[in-house]
């Protein structure tokens, strides 16, 4: 069974779980809009580093041609040198004739003789006006470069050669602080093999999937999710820069959900459930001052009550919540009421205990008024089988009488000790024949046992019959020993009365008045009873019947109102 502290928390954490649930949609709502912000703005930022490229590529242009006319004559290097040096990214500039070789540059050329049949070359030969390529045949610069060539003309529109700008790659690579770029971006330039050529952190990169460049050339730019070579899921955005040449690449962390959240706690996923967490402890700990830790207090008061202190009172109740406070009173108000009724019951108790013992020794006395009168009528009789039968009755109510005395002299009106009343009912029966008789000598072997009054009668009756039965065949003539023992033996108990005369052989099957009476008592406690003879050759009466301690207490008389109380 749940507790209270459990039930209001289950209750709380049900009302609190709308609101759990409605923060962690809109963080996923807001994670998601974040992504494709992300997603859109690095496809913007590809396409507009792209579009710098290219201004630069076309401003390479205007240079060129600028330049065109003053890239012969004299001081022609000394001149290209100087606009090399103040304009950053361009490695060389180059003045080539028609045939393709060198009639002015900045700085070294590599020897080619097949510079005038290159695709590059041809192209401006035919009359395009501006070729860029990244594989002009030979290596122009000493890194990654690309090579604009502007086509020369001759007065009358004749092909004169190429005037070609050595422009480094790296110039072209947009900067990862531009603000254009989401935070955390790694640029990179990648040829149309999808090999690349430069990037800032490789490690940021993957490989470039299968149909990049159709995409990129259908879109303008594309945008994918990939992992990089760390394993790290990313952003990837593509565009290219110099036509067909060379693309730029973009590379931007992907965080996901938790990640996200983590580094967005106020309107992530973790704000939502810390408040729920600290909601749950609140009203824990409250909980716990101001309800459980009262109720706990109150239980252990009603444990001292149910261990019968009553005179305990609950002090704190002043600090108590008012309805815990009632409950308090309540609980005191009971064991005011307990205390009342319990006196009542004592003093009813009490009342029944003196009218249960004046009542027993009532019967007690009646009981020896009519012994006396029998004992009178014995005396008056003259024949021997009715002052023998006159007799056996006295001492049958003998023993009754002896039972009520115990039961109102005892501590107990419901139960008496076994072994304090046998020792006196074997006194009185020895005692009152020695007076007509020769001297018998008594044994007793009683085990503990309290016994109850309705046991204890037939029991008592057993007893008389067998002393009795003694008296009369074993010690008339000579005396003798009697021996009373009674065991106790697990579930069962015995008692056994034996004397040491000399029986004879019909002894065992003879079937009198006594003989019956004493089966009779045997079946009133379930047991069964047995004449033996024993080693001294005298006989032994047993009685054997279930141990009243090993057995069930009856129900009492009220117990059946207390229940349906």
């Amino acid at each position: 069974m749940s507790t209270i502290r459990v039930r209001l928390t289950l209750a709380l954490a049900a009302a609190l779980l709308p609101v759990l649930l409605l923060g962690i949609l809109q963080s996923a709502i807001a994670f998601n809009r974040e992504r494709v912000d992300l997603r859109r703005n690095l496809g913007f930022a590809a396409e507009r580093s792209a579009a710098t490229a290219r201004a630069r590529m076309e401003a390479a242009d205007i240079l060129l041609q600028t330049l065109a006319p003053g890239s012969v004559g004299f001081q022609c290097a000394q001149r290209l040198a100087e606009v090399t040096q103040r304009i950053p990214g361009y490695a060389n500039l180059i003045r080539f004739d028609s045939r393709g070789r060198v009639a002015c540059a900045a700085g070294d050329v590599p020897a080619d003789e097949q510079r005038a049949m290159r695709p590059w070359f041809q192209q401006l030969s035919v009359g395009q006006p501006l070729v860029i390529t990244r594989d002009p045949g030979s290596p122009y610069a000493q890194e990654p470069a690309v090579l604009a060539a502007v086509r020369a003309a001759a007065p009358d529109g004749r092909f004169d050669g190429a005037f070609v700008a050595v422009i480094r790659l790296n110039s072209l690579e947009p900067s990862v602080a531009d603000p254009i770029l989401p935070a955390h971006s790694e640029v990179a330039l990648a040829d149309p093999s999808g090999r690349y050529i430069t990037a800032t952190n490789p490690k940021a990169f993957t490989t470039l999937p299968a149909d990049w460049r159709a995409r990129t050339r259908a879109q303008g730019s594309y945008v994918w999710y990939d992992r990089d070579a760390g394993g790290q899921r990313r952003v990837f955005s593509a565009a290219p820069v110099v036509g067909e040449a060379v693309y730029v690449v973009l590379s931007a962390r992907s965080p996901g959900l938790l990640s996200w959240a983590w580094l967005n706690p106020l309107s992530g996923i973790v704000f939502p459930l810390l408040t729920f967490a600290l909601a749950l402890t609140a009203v824990t700990v409250v909980t716990e001052q101001v309800v459980v830790r009262w109720i706990a207090y109150l239980q252990r008061i009603a444990s001292l009550y149910a261990r019968g202190r009553l005179s305990v009172r609950p002090v704190q109740a002043d600090q108590m919540p008012p309805e815990i406070r009632e409950l308090a009173e309540t609980l005191e108000d009971m064991a005011d009421a307990i205390v009342g009724r319990d006196a009542s019951l004592r003093d009813s108790l009490a009342q029944k205990d003196a009218l249960m013992r004046e009542i027993h020794h009532r019967v007690k006395n009646n009981l020896q008024v009519i012994s006396s009168l029998l004992n009178m009528q014995q005396r008056s009789l003259t024949d021997p089988a009715a002052r023998a039968a006159m007799s056996d009755t006295r001492q049958r109510i003998t023993a009754l009488a002896l039972i009520y005395r115990a039961l109102y002299q005892g501590p107990d009106l419901k139960r008496v000790d076994l072994r304090p009343f046998l020792e006196e009912l074997t006194a009185q029966l020895v005692t009152g024949e020695m007076l007509h008789g020769p001297a018998v000598q008594t044994v007793l072997a009683v085990d503990a046992l309290v016994i109850d009054p309705d046991r204890l009668a037939p029991l008592a009756l057993f007893a008389v019959e067998a002393i009795t039965n003694a008296q009369k065949h074993a010690f008339r003539e000579r005396g003798g020993v009697l021996t009373v023992n009674f065991r106790v033996r697990g579930e069962e108990a015995e008692l056994e009365i034996s004397d040491d005369g000399q029986a004879p052989d019909d002894a065992l099957v003879s079937s009198g008045v006594g003989r019956t009476l004493m089966t009779a008592f045997a079946r009133q406690l379930r047991g069964h009873a047995d004449l033996v003879r024993n080693s001294s050759g005298g006989i032994t009466a047993r009685l054997t019947f279930p141990n009243p301690a090993a057995l069930p207490e009856r129900p009492e008389a009220g117990d059946g109102n207390q229940a349906a109380a």
